[in-house]
């Protein structure tokens, strides 16, 4: 008779069981201050009112003056749903439901300090979450074996400096300390697997078979996954003054690098009651099953986070009326396939995510009614790096408009509040998605069913920032 172990390796190599779709495309968190999203972020690295230019140029510290502190909270209020169109169950699994909305709230703090020591030398440090995800689907719904929850986190601490050697210009240079979190779940399908290792074993009669089908039809498992780890980046940023109310800006932030480590862990079902004569060797098969490949182990996960550059551009005009502009690119092609391998050396699984490098366009302006007012707007378009075709139920994303207004209001000279409020229009996205390879095999809709459908998102994000200049 055949080796239940061997035959449990052969079954989720067929099957492929570890649907965990980890670390997926457009998941940079643009929300960097409340200041900046009245205009939706266009000006950024040329504006340099208060302290959270840090973020988008810290050159432009140096035009401050004063030692400011910055607060700032935004909260993203996601809508995202599936339509389904044709997915197909998973082998021995109903189809199950549309997940809901999927997308959960999050809230996104900002701070920022600085700290100006003469005319030319300034200090700064920021601290913000400048990527993250979280999305969660309906227990039992059509994608459960491409993803369930995804929960990915991070924090930001940037200190900085910067020079300003003459008048009309200004360099800025900055670390960058960076830690990412991430939490995966979803269900795999053990009834498809423990089948085609029963059939393998040769330890059943095609009538005994058909008995462990019907009595295993619908047991799944559900794969955990946590990793993180920290990296270190830098930035550099330029203001030039172009005349005393109008200036450009640019600043790069570097790529990050990131040698993920954490646990898979799988809870496994148990068998239903069988009869006697087949209890013991249906439980030989499960034991192989769980113990050869549905085993918790340490995993690692490399991802190099992308490069982003901004260039922008600021003007003041008869005195109330400013005017804002920004081109920024991100380097997403950094990210081209996803790999996590078990401690022991063996593949767990792989994603091909095919990441294209983006470009991000706003517009803005400004209107200063009187000392205390200022009211913002601002429009951008939004590329995102997902490609059609390599969608995933864990970010189906889509290219975004921005529509934002916002304003500020003065309640000292050296005390002011942000108000900022944006919709962001995500084009409608299809998706035809059977889930990762898994143990060197490609997918296979018999493990994980087929998603085929489409999206409709368009989240609110609200903000507000408190500025203290003393």
């Amino acid at each position: 008779m055949s080796n239940p172990l061997a035959c449990s390796r052969t079954a989720v190599a067929v099957l492929g069981l570890c649907a965990l779709s980890a670390w997926s495309a457009g998941f940079a968190v643009q929300e960097t201050s409340a200041s900046g999203l009245g205009n939706a972020y266009a000006g950024g690295a040329a504006i340099a009112d208060e302290a959270s230019t840090l973020w988008s140029n810290l050159a432009g510290m140096s035009r401050l003056g004063s030692r400011q502190v910055v607060g700032a909270l935004n909260v993203v209020i996601p809508s995202m749903r599936f339509s389904n169109n044709a997915s197909q169950p998973a082998a021995l699994q109903l189809l199950g439901g549309d997940g809901g909305s999927a997308a959960d709230t999050s809230w996104i703090p900002n701070f920022y300090l600085v700290w100006p020591l003469d005319p030319q030398w300034t200090l700064g440090i920021g601290v913000n979450a400048p990527f993250g995800r979280i999305s969660d689907y309906d227990n039992g719904w059509i994608g459960r074996f491409q993803g369930l929850k995804t929960d990915v986190k991070s924090i930001n601490v940037n200190p900085a400096v910067s020079w300003k050697p003459v008048e009309n210009l200004a360099f800025g240079l900055g670390l960058n300390y960076q830690k990412l979190d991430a939490t995966f779940t979803s269900n795999s399908n053990y009834a498809g697997a423990y089948m085609v290792a029963a059939q393998g074993s040769g330890l059943f009669t095609p009538t005994e078979l058909g008995q462990l089908a019907q009595a295993t039809a619908g047991l799944q498992t559900n794969p955990h996954l946590e990793g993180s780890d920290y990296g270190w980046g830098w930035n550099l940023g330029v203001l030039f003054d172009l005349t005393p109310k109008q200036r450009i800006g640019a600043q790069y932030r570097s790529a990050i690098s990131y040698a993920a480590t954490g646990n898979v862990d799988f809870a496994n079902p148990t068998l239903p009651a069988l009869p006697a004569d087949l209890a013991a060797r249906a439980g030989a098969v499960a034991a192989g099953l769980n113990a050869g490949v549905l085993y918790d182990s340490a995993i690692t996960s490399r991802i190099k986070l992308p490069e982003i550059v901004n260039v922008s551009y600021f003007g003041n005009f008869d005195g109330r009326w400013d005017l804002m502009a920004d081109l920024q690119y991100t380097g997403w092609s950094s990210i081209q396939d996803l790999n996590f391998v078990r401690s022991d050396g063996s593949a767990l699984q792989s994603t091909k995510e095919n990441f294209r490098n983006t470009w991000r366009v706003a517009v803005g302006g400004n209107y200063r009614y009187d000392e205390q007012w200022l009211f913002r707007a601002g429009l951008a378009w939004d590329q995102s790096p997902v490609r059609d075709g390599y969608r995933t139920v864990r970010l189906p994303d889509a290219d975004r408009t921005w529509l934002a207004l916002g304003a500020r209001y003065a309640l000292s000279p050296t005390m002011w509040l942000d108000f900022g409020a944006a919709y962001v229009w995500v084009a409608s996205s299809n998706i035809d998605e059977i889930g990762s390879s898994n143990l060197g095999q490609p997918p296979s809709q018999a493990s994980s069913g087929r998603v085929n459908g489409s999206y409709n998102a368009g989240p609110v994000i609200l903000s507000g920032q408190l500025t203290w200049a003393f």
